[in-house]
């Protein structure tokens, strides 16, 4: 199995899985189809908003930039979160997009501390990347500092039992059935407690 930093399966998966075809998005534009989705008035979207109706008329027609504050009741008004108002519009179609990962199949990544094994490894373009580690560190002092990255990051204990550190919170003991989701740019590091090596699934976002 290759010796890989277990910081560089995020960064090739985010590498690999990079989408050059997004174009720029006309907030107007986008406000006004979601509006339109929802059957509503311009003075219905407004009142759902909590806005005046010649705001959201000067938004959808691209004659003044909101503000945060502005883009928030959009967001709760509509019934979406911020970021989806600057999400460019799929066509209405499914893709069927599927793979599967047999136990022991997936791609190995190997380090002093964790033996990762990367899954759904075939599926392109992906927005999370889910693996499988077994925890071979049982000390603080096995890393070269912390292990951080963009992205935020959910963590299953699938075997055993662990120790997530994390840079601004306490240790946090965790068996079999626990689970912690945090902030990948946060310093986080995991340790085996138990006599055997742990076994966890990490997923973690790539967008």
């Amino acid at each position: 199995m290759n010796e890989k930093d277990p910081r560089q399966l995020i960064r090739v998966a985010r590498d690999s899985d990079q989408d050059s075809s997004v174009l720029p998005l006309d907030l107007g534009a986008r406000v006004r189809e979601l509006r339109k989705e929802r059957d509503w008035t311009l003075e219905q979207a407004a009142q759902q908003a909590g806005l005046a109706r010649s705001t959201l008329s000067k938004i959808e027609n691209g004659q003044m930039s909101p503000t945060y504050e502005a883009l928030k009741k959009l967001a709760v008004g509509l019934g979406i979160s911020v970021p989806q108002l600057f999400t460019p519009p799929r066509k209405n179609q499914v893709n069927g997009r599927m793979t599967a990962t047999r136990s022991g199949e997936g791609a190995a990544y190997t380090t002093a501390t964790y033996e990762h094994e990367l899954l759904a490894e075939t599926l392109t373009k992906k927005t999370m990347l889910p693996y499988r580690a077994r925890i071979r560190a049982r000390s603080m002092e096995e890393f070269d500092g912390w292990v951080r990255h963009d992205g935020e990051e959910f963590l299953y204990v699938l075997t055993g039992t662990i120790t997530l550190f994390t840079e601004f919170y306490e240790p946090i003991e965790m068996k079999r059935g626990d689970s912690a989701y945090y902030d990948g740019t946060m310093g986080h590091n995991v340790i085996s407690t138990s006599p055997e090596d742990a076994m966890i699934l990490w997923v973690t976002s790539l967008v």
